[in-house]
């Protein structure tokens, strides 16, 4: 499978390059800044493009059979991610490449609170708002969408790095808790998740969320 990941620099995406390259697929590994190319793992093709450009995001996932999308805006630059994604469904519907977007734990429901979701509880941190607001009108945009065949990954509430264990449980709109209330997953296993979509899939045109077993 060839796969073109869009973010490929960033924590969710190099990790996500690697798990691909483990599993023997053929990697396209796009990054904006060409400064950052060395946190890119060795393997894949790595191709410099801006996945709010319409002509790089065409010609870097046209040959792919799926395109992958961990980018995230810089801070104070929350407010460009739903039209970066308006570009990425734009093209995976040009292109008939499938794209998994790495989207936001914001809107996921939190149980026991009467459907609130993660965003609107009390204790939200305040300095995340921007980003939970982008994730959410993120999520609102691919859901407006018929024309392209995506997918929406949503992360529990904390995605740290850690170790791959591959395993993970799923979900779908509400937010996955251990016994102890504890909302997490490793990065790693988040990418277990993403490949395991890529070469499987099962949640076309749909939001899921994975957190630890």
């Amino acid at each position: 499978m060839r796969i073109t990941v869009f973010g490929a620099a960033g924590d969710v995406g190099s990790r996500v390059v690697a798990e691909a390259l483990a599993r023997g697929h053929e990697v396209v590994a796009v990054v904006r800044d060409p400064a950052r190319a060395a946190a890119v793992p060795s393997g894949a093709e790595l191709r410099t493009g801006d996945a709010s450009n319409p002509a790089d995001v065409e010609m870097l996932g046209a040959a792919a059979d799926v395109m992958i999308t961990a980018t995230r805006p810089a801070s104070g630059r929350e407010h460009e991610l739903p039209a970066l994604t308006t570009v990425l469904l734009a093209g995976s519907a040009r292109t008939g490449v499938r794209l998994l977007v790495v989207g936001g734990a914001s809107t996921l429901t939190v149980p026991g609170t009467d459907g609130a979701m993660l965003h609107e509880i009390p204790d939200f941190p305040a300095d995340l708002q921007p980003i939970a607001q982008a994730c959410a009108d993120q999520l609102a945009i691919c859901r407006a969408d018929a024309d392209a065949d995506w997918t929406y990954v949503s992360p529990p509430a904390e995605l740290v790095p850690g170790q791959r264990t591959g395993a993970y449980r799923l979900g779908a709109d509400e937010l996955l808790a251990g016994a102890e209330g504890i909302s997490t997953i490793s990065m790693e296993d988040f990418a277990v998740a993403l490949l395991d979509e890529a070469e499987r899939p099962a949640h076309s045109r749909t939001r899921f969320t994975v957190a630890s077993v």
